[in-house]
Parts: C-alpha cells; structure tokens; sequence
C-alpha cells in the first residue's frame, strides 16, 4: 500500500468471485453491504479473519460482524434483505470464470495473474514490470 498505492504507482480493484457456494455469496452480498456505509475494507477483513468454521457466513454471523465493525446494523441488514447487489456478484464472479479464474485469491497486475497467496517479492516483480512496460522499458 504505501510503496505503490499512497503514490498512484498501483490501483487496486475488488472482485467478487462467490465460487463457494451460497455462503460465499453471502460474505460477497454483505461486504457489499458494508460499502453502502463506507466500510467494505474493515469488513473484508473481518470475514477473511473469521470464515474457518463452517457455517462462518451464516446471517446471525454476517450481523455479528457488523456490529463488529461498527455498521448501522439495521441499515446493513435491510441491504443484506433486498438482494440488490446479487446482480453485480454474479456479474463479476461470471466475468472472472470468462477470464480464467478458478478459485481465490487470483490477482492480476497488467494482464499477469498471480493465483494463490504469493510472497510479497512476486507482487513487487510484477509492479515493477509492468512499471517499466507503461514507461516504454
């Protein structure tokens, strides 16, 4: 974040790939919902911190993490309810299947994908290449 996000060098975008199952819809749905109130980063990490058990995406368990976070939690709920963002997951997890993907995490610096967790040196490879691509090098 701060050698190549803070100066514009990097621009991370977020893409839902429910690929789990209704559970993982569900953790995609609610960060969602968390966004709505500013917050899609802080809950992120909740879930990642929190999916191991089964039944971790649970909705009493969703709620809980937002009032973990600090959510309006009756706002966050009504969001949850409505379905109003299961569109733009699909769309995204169909567009990640058309692109390749299979599983998370997958990232993708310039056209490279990187699958699975990656020491950070394969990040900083990557940046800085396609760095010296879009400078002409």
């Amino acid at each position: 974040m701060e050698k190549y996000v803070e100066d514009g060098t990097l621009k991370i975008e977020w893409r839902d790939f429910p690929y789990l199952g209704e559970e993982s819809m569900n953790a995609a749905l609610a960060a969602r919902a968390a966004q709505e109130q500013g917050e899609f980063w802080e809950y992120h990490d909740l879930l990642y911190e929190n999916q191991s058990s089964p039944g971790a995406f649970s909705d009493e368990n969703l709620l809980a993490l937002a009032r973990e976070a600090g959510l309006d939690v009756e706002e966050f709920e009504a969001s949850l309810a409505s379905g109003e963002h299961r569109g733009a997951v699909m769309g995204a997890f169909t567009e990640g299947q058309r692109n390749g993907v299979s599983g998370t995490p997958t990232f993708v610096v310039n056209g490279q994908t990187l699958v699975g967790a990656q020491p950070v040196r394969v990040f900083e490879q990557a940046i800085e290449g396609a760095l010296q691509e879009a400078q002409g090098g």
